[in-house]
């Protein structure tokens, strides 16, 4: 195994979902404020989940994203 290469990768695929999940979560507030399901003063709670075919990893992160 060639460390540097999985760290490499791993560190890629990480800051693709951490890019992708705030750019979800950005829409997702904004069309629940427009919808009027939201006030903006909310703490919401979240969850994250990784799962890696192949490997018995499944990593649950949950945590707080307070809107105010």
């Amino acid at each position: 195994m060639n460390e540097e290469a999985l760290n490499l990768s791993v560190r890629k695929v990480l800051k693709n979902f951490g890019v992708s999940a705030q750019r979800e979560i950005e829409k997702s507030v904004d069309a629940a404020i427009r919808a009027g399901k939201l006030k903006g003063t909310e703490t919401l709670k979240a969850r994250a989940r990784l799962e890696i075919q192949g490997l018995a990893t499944d990593l649950v992160v949950e945590q707080d994203i307070t809107l105010a």
